[in-house]
């Protein structure tokens, strides 16, 4: 069964923009995991506009006390740049999986993956860290051949399929849709023949799962802009359970 692990990013966005502790990242969190969730996301910026350190060591606490839910073993991701900061927090709290996502100056949220000739020896000194302290180790990759190949010279683990194209040609419909949807098959196929499993995120919605729930190979999904908008009208207990039916159908 393909995971679903939730970013709880925008719950944290909604507090800082009035300050104080509500709502609260610690009870979201905890209404997805009684809600079925296998899987924690947290993206924590360097500018602190989404969820904050002590948001990520409060997070890792949760997990930790609720390691078996109703859908199996519960994992902890931990999703951001590799500046050193966030290396020292990912070492200290050593949650189940590190994505590593580049940054772009002045971005709203991630644009793209991993360039294949991204600095090499850094991201791979970064990634024997990670790996040696026990911690799974995805890289954010475009749907493309070069990149995917780059990832698994770099020893990573997994890779994480950067989606926000798809969810457009989803829209689009049609021969579109299913170009691209043709597209991340590939790379999915070509990173499981290589070793690295297959994680996707960014713009997936309970639409566009539909068809890209049959991607080859697929491992887990990260939802967060999609999944807590759609709780503002109907609840975080529902939706996290519509997303975990639809990823089960």
């Amino acid at each position: 069964m393909i995971r679903l692990s939730v970013n709880v990013n925008k719950i944290a966005t909604l507090r800082n923009s009035r300050g104080g502790r509500v709502p609260s990242v610690i009870d979201a969190i905890e209404t997805c995991l009684d809600a079925g969730a296998p899987g924690i996301t947290v993206h924590p910026r360097a500018d602190e506009r989404h969820v904050r350190p002590a948001d990520v060591h409060d997070a890792a606490a949760i997990v930790s006390r609720r390691r078996d839910g109703p859908n199996g073993r519960v994992e902890f991701n931990i999703e951001g740049d590799p500046r050193p900061a966030f290396l020292d927090m990912v070492l200290a709290v050593r949650p189940d999986q590190c994505t590593l996502v580049p940054v772009m100056p002045g971005e709203v949220t991630s644009q793209a993956g991993w360039a294949a000739d991204a600095p090499s020896e850094m991201l791979r000194a970064t990634i024997s860290r990670l790996k040696t302290a026990g911690i799974r180790v995805s890289l954010f990759v475009d749907p493309a051949e070069a990149p995917v190949r780059w990832a698994a010279m770099m020893g990573a683990d997994r890779i994480e399929l950067y989606t926000e194209p798809f969810a457009h040609a989803f829209k689009a419909g049609g021969q579109i849709a299913a170009a691209s949807f043709a597209r991340y098959a590939d790379a999915a196929r070509l990173a499981h023949s290589l070793g690295l499993g297959v994680n996707a995120g960014h713009d997936l919605d309970l639409e566009n799962l539909t068809m890209f729930k049959a991607l080859p190979h697929l491992d887990e999904v990260s939802i967060g802009h999609a999944l807590i908008s759609r709780a503002l009208w109907v609840g975080l207990d529902r939706v996290v359970r519509e997303y975990l039916a639809a990823l089960a159908l």
